[in-house]
Formats: structure tokens, C-alpha cells, sequence
């Protein structure tokens, strides 16, 4: 074993890369499970510090033990991801969960009318979260309600953004990375990308590289996680 009982009770942080198509909360169930067996707990916490949406890979801090006392703590660092931003479509949830509902050209989009967005997107903005997100309105969450035919209204919120940088080189799909605060939305970076060009744009692929000191690099993908821990 990677630990002790004790250490597991104790509290660690595991750095974990998490699959396409999962849910943060697919991965807290499974390590909980995998973890419970593999150490004979009846009852044990686990949980993670910043939800990845389904579609999103990359690095999950998944709290365990006593370590969950310090997830808010966690959550509030700053975050690096990268991706691709597709320009000249929209999808009601901003990325490829729901399908394109509008099309623009983009023959006339110039590398310096893209360069002149980037700059819209420095410091601190206003954001509004996309509709398809589980923030809670009216006592469901939005996502629910989307997914229902309504378009609840949700409220702007002020975050940091810095270190964005694009690469153009596969025009319409724009390469990105960005360094950004605690409740950024990255689905509404892309989608407000394309409105700051007077066009549209989702959010094609994404990955989070790193949470405050920890990255990626470091993590453990769910099938390693899985051979370490069911083969004792």
C-alpha cells in the first residue's frame, strides 16, 4: 500500500487526472470505494476541491480523511487550464454537451482582431456563468432548468483572469491556456471570446494543469489509481 491506515485516516491529498466523460463526483465515489475496501473502513470522507465538467480531463485534488477540513482552503487557489476554443459556433451549454443552435462566418476575423480580444479578458472581469452550470436558482440548479427548456438568469460575478495566451494556428480552433481565479467559468471565457469578436464560440476541449502549487504532472490517472490499490 501507498499508505497506512493511520495516514488514510490521518488525512492525505491525492493528485488525480481525471478521465473524459467522468464526473468529479464519479471519481470521489470510486476512490471512496476503492479506498474503503482496500483498508476495511466502514465510513470514510472523501472529497474534492473544484469541480471538472464531464467533458474536461485533468487535475482533481481529491481530499481524504481528516484532509477535507482543508478543501475550502483548496479551492480557493488559483488555476491554470489549457484547451481549445472553436470559433464560429455556440452551443446553449458553451461547449460540446449540447449541440450548435448558431453558426457565424469567420473568413473576416484577423489575427489582430483575435489579439485585441485576448486583451479584453486582463484582470479582473465580469462574468456570467452558462446557464448549463450547478449553480442554484430558485432552489434547482441551473442545469436542470436548462435542460428543462427555461433560461434562468444568473447573476454576474467578478473574476481574475491572467496569462491568457491563444495560438492561432489551427484557425477556426483556437489553442489557449489561462491562469484564472476560484468560480471562473471557462465554458463563459470561450463564449464571451466569441462575442468580444462579434461572433460566436464553444469551448471544444479542456484541461486543468494545475491548482495553485499542485499540477497534472504529478497526478495519478484512475487506471493507475485503480492497478495500485485493487491489486492488494
Amino acid at each position: 500500500m501507498i499508505y497506512t491506515k493511520t495516514e488514510i485516516e490521518e488525512g492525505q491529498l491525492l493528485l488525480i487526472d481525471k478521465p473524459l466523460t467522468w464526473t468529479s463526483f464519479d471519481v470521489v465515489n470510486k476512490i471512496r470505494y476503492t479506498l474503503r475496501r482496500a483498508y476495511g473502513f466502514k465510513k470514510l470522507k472523501v472529497g474534492h476541491a473544484g469541480t471538472l465538467d464531464p467533458l474536461a480531463t485533468g487535475l482533481l485534488l481529491i481530499a481524504v480523511g481528516r484532509k477535507t477540513k482543508s478543501i475550502n482552503e483548496l479551492m480557493g487557489m488559483d488555476k491554470v487550464y489549457s484547451g481549445t476554443i472553436r470559433l464560429g459556433a455556440t452551443t446553449p451549454s458553451y461547449d460540446l454537451e449540447t449541440e450548435v443552435d448558431k453558426s457565424f462566418p469567420t473568413d473576416d476575423i484577423s489575427s489582430s482582431d483575435i489579439q485585441a480580444a485576448v486583451k479584453q479578458f486582463d484582470g479582473l472581469i465580469e462574468q456570467v456563468p452558462p446557464v448549463f452550470s450547478a449553480i442554484k436558482k430558485d432552489g434547482k440548479r441551473a442545469y436542470e432548468l436548462a435542460r428543462e427548456g427555461e433560461r434562468p438568469e444568473l447573476k454576474s460575478r467578478e473574476v481574475q483572469i491572467s496569462n491568457f495566451r491563444v495560438n492561432q494556428d489551427e484557425f477556426p480552433d483556437l489553442q489557449f491556456e489561462v491562469e484564472c481565479s476560484k468560480g471562473t467559468y471557462i465554458r463563459s471565457l470561450a463564449h464571451d471570446f466569441g462575442k468580444a469578436l462579434n461572433n460566436g464560440a464553444h469551448l471544444k476541449s479542456l484541461r486543468r494543469e494545475s491548482i495553485g502549487p499542485y499540477s497534472v504532472k504529478d497526478a495519478l490517472d484512475m487506471e493507475r489509481f485503480l492497478k495500485i490499490f485493487e491489486s492488494e
